[in-house]
């Protein structure tokens, strides 16, 4: 069995970049993002509870999930925003606890539980006094940028205002508090060599001899 441990950030902080070069060096991911997506695919149960909360405006005329309407719902309302949590939480938790033990009796090196809202949930805390973090990861990752990098980012990426940026960002745990319950941090503000030697660094750190990545 590998090591499993956590990967969070925040909004375009190159979360999914790492994620990349972690697997491209023999990591074995687990993407909660991916399980969510597929959980609120057209036909899932979800689907059908998020439209019955949210109304037909949150669906593309195909049926499919309008992601983006969904969005500028629950980054505005905090109470929108909580029951999507209600929503989604049971079945995701599930799905992810089952492909992390999956993966844990693999024979991957290195398990990566890829979580957006790590320590938005119940990990908030670190462990708080003892208590094991969750889906048994050992620590947790963080890709890091700070919030100034994460406004700019989000208006040249998605073309989003500043007060839209600062508002999504505003949903989420400061980036800097973040920092401080990580057991590791890679900095991604700068260019993506230095994220990768910082990635390469990481995994020496843990004992893992890095693959070539392709």
């Amino acid at each position: 069995m590998g090591r499993v441990i956590g990967l969070t950030g925040g909004i375009a902080t190159g979360k999914s970049t790492v994620a990349r070069m972690l697997t491209a060096r023999g990591a074995q991911l687990v993407d909660a993002d991916a399980i969510v997506r597929e959980l609120q695919a057209p036909g899932q149960p979800l689907l059908a509870e998020i439209a019955a909360a949210f109304g037909p405006r949150v669906l593309h005329g195909d049926g499919s999930l309008d992601r983006k309407a969904l969005g500028a719902i629950v980054f505005a309302d905090a109470e929108a925003r909580a029951l999507l949590g209600r929503l989604t939480g049971g079945p995701v938790v599930r799905e992810l606890t089952r492909r992390t033990e999956e993966a844990r009796h693999s024979r991957a090196p290195l398990v990566i539980v890829d979580i957006p809202l790590f320590f938005e949930g119940s990990a908030s805390g670190r462990a708080a006094e003892g208590r094991p973090l969750p889906y048994g990861v050992e620590g947790v990752i963080l890709v890091y940028a700070p919030e100034a990098l994460q406004i700019e980012r989000q208006m040249r990426r998605d073309g989003a205002t500043a007060l839209h940026a600062a508002q999504r960002l505003g949903a989420q745990m400061p980036i800097e508090a973040k920092r401080e319950l990580a057991d590791w941090v890679i900095d991604n503000s700068g260019s993506l060599k230095e994220t990768e030697r910082q990635v390469e660094a990481l995994l020496t750190r843990l004992g893992l001899v890095p693959e070539a990545a392709p």
